[in-house]
This record gives structure tokens, C-alpha cells and sequence, in this order.
């Protein structure tokens, strides 16, 4: 039945945390999940307390270099490769690590942002996540270490007597406050990029959700707006989802490993044959 939907092709994927767990990456709410152990930062706490502020940072600055460690799964590279046989018609992501792009994907609406780009909450200007990695360790000298816990957000867990003392640094530009450019809990994600959502989501010939437990919002609005289009679902996860009742199609299984498997039935590429 899988098969059959994507074989069809005009396919647009709603992916999540749970894609990148086989890449080490935990999820919040899945079997690797580390939400009871470490409480995602909110706007109001970031952009209303510097103590907050400098523990945020001081634990990304362990935790981003974990993320940028991490390479595509067989999950993000079957995503890519379905888009290049012109069966994925977009791509949407909860996530913020650029796994999808560097599995070689095009044109990823990154609902909540990339973890790679830093903004400036002042004058707007943007920077790589590098060139901030770069100014914080020239800030912090001899603080160093490395996180037993990530989360999916580059959060990494650490205890309170290391984050004091860590400094932080403010834009380089005008001396405005730094935040990663993600949607924090508690932001709103900008109604233009949801509105380029809904208009993948209509158009799509079947929407597959990859490795989201849906219990979001953010995400869950794109299944409902489906069924109600009368767009077919179908959902890859480990364990239920809030969508579970709107698709034509669940899976409880390892995304790798599925996806692989799709590929594998959907036959060889046009191109190879």
C-alpha cells in the first residue's frame, strides 16, 4: 500500500525527530527521547533572561558540535533519492539539523528553522552557526568538554556549575541579542512559511509523515489539512501519532530501514535502468 502511494508519485513528505534518531541524534518523544530530562528553551525565558541565555548557550555550544557531527541516515538519503526519480514533490521538516540537504535533498522548507544560521533579534542580520562557534570559543577560552545527552534542537544537558561563567557574545554588528535561527517553543513560526506549507500540502498527490509522533501543532495541522482535502496519508513512526486516525496507511517501524525497503520495491531508478 506504501508502495503503491508513492509509486504514484506528486508525494509530499512532513518529516520529524524521528528521522534522524539513526543518525544519533535523539528525539524528545520516542523511544530515544530526552524530553523529561532536559526542558526545551522557550522565547520568553531566552529573549527575557540573560542567566537564561547563558545557560542556552553554553550548552548548544557543546551541543552544536554534535549536531554538526552528524551525517544522513538511510531514511534522508531515500528521501533523496525518491526526489530525484520525481516521486517527492517537497519536503517539509520539523527538524532542524540539515540532514535532508545533506543527503543531497532540494528545496526543504525548514518549518522550524536550521540550526546552522544564527539571527540577530535587533537589526535582523544573519551569520553561520561556524563563525558564532568561532567567536565563542575566542570568548571562552579553556571551556571545553563534550555532552552525554543532545537533544533534537542542539540543547545538550549539563550541570549547573558548568555553565557559569560561560560568556556570551552579542551580534558582531549592532550588539543586539544572538538566536539560533530556530522557532523556539513558544514562537510562532512565520505565517509565510506556513502558508508555502498548506500550498505544498494541497497540491500533494499523498502526504507521507516520517518519523513524527505529530503531538505538535506545527505539524500535526499539515495531516489534518490533508484528510480534509481528501489527500491520502500515510505515517512511518516509532509508535502511535496524533495522525494516526487521519491516515490511510500507519507503520510502526524503523525509518531507515522502511524506507530502504520502499526503494528496494519500487525497483531500480528510470535512470538506471
Amino acid at each position: 500500500m506504501l508502495a503503491d502511494l508513492v509509486a504514484d508519485g506528486d508525494v509530499v513528505v512532513l518529516s520529524g525527530a524521528g528521522l534522524s534518531t539513526e543518525s544519533g541524534i535523539p528525539d524528545y518523544r520516542g523511544e530515544t527521547g530526552r524530553l523529561r530530562r532536559a526542558e526545551p528553551m522557550t522565547y520568553q525565558r531566552f529573549t527575557g533572561s540573560p542567566a537564561a541565555r547563558r545557560r542556552y548557550w553554553a550548552r548548544s555550544h557543546l551541543g552544536w558540535r554534535h549536531i554538526a557531527r552528524a551525517l544522513p541516515n538511510a531514511g534522508h538519503r531515500a528521501v533523496a533519492e525518491l526526489q530525484r526519480r520525481g516521486l517527492v514533490a517537497g519536503i517539509i521538516t520539523q527538524n532542524v539539523d540539515g540532514l535532508h540537504q545533506a543527503a543531497g535533498a532540494r528545496g526543504v522548507v525548514e518549518l522550524h528553522g536550521g540550526l546552522d544560521r544564527v539571527v540577530c533579534l535587533a537589526c535582523g542580520a544573519r551569520s553561520s552557526r561556524e563563525h558564532l562557534d568561532r567567536r565563542l570559543r575566542d570568548a571562552n577560552p579553556g571551556w571545553d568538554g563534550a555532552a552525554e545527552v543532545v537533544n533534537p534542537d542542539g540543547d545538550a544537558v549539563l550541570d549547573d556549575d558548568r555553565v557559569e561563567g560561560f560568556r556570551v557574545v552579542d551580534c558582531d554588528r549592532c550588539g543586539g541579542l544572538l538566536k539560533p535561527d530556530v522557532v523556539f517553543f513558544g514562537e510562532n513560526v512565520p505565517p509565510a512559511r506556513v502558508r508555502d506549507c498548506y500550498a505544498l500540502t494541497e497540491g500533494a498527490g499523498a502526504l507521507l509523515v516520517l518519523g513524527s509522533s505529530l503531538t505538535v501543532l506545527s505539524g500535526y495541522r499539515f495531516v489534518r489539512h490533508a484528510a480534509r482535502h481528501g489527500i491520502p496519508v500515510a505515517i512511518v513512526n516509532r509508535g502511535a501519532t496524533r495522525g494516526d486516525a487521519h491516515a490511510l496507511v500507519t507503520l510502526d517501524a524503523p525509518l531507515g530501514d522502511t524506507l530502504a525497503g520502499l526503494l528496494a520495491e519500487l525497483g531500480p531508478s528510470p535512470a538506471a535502468t
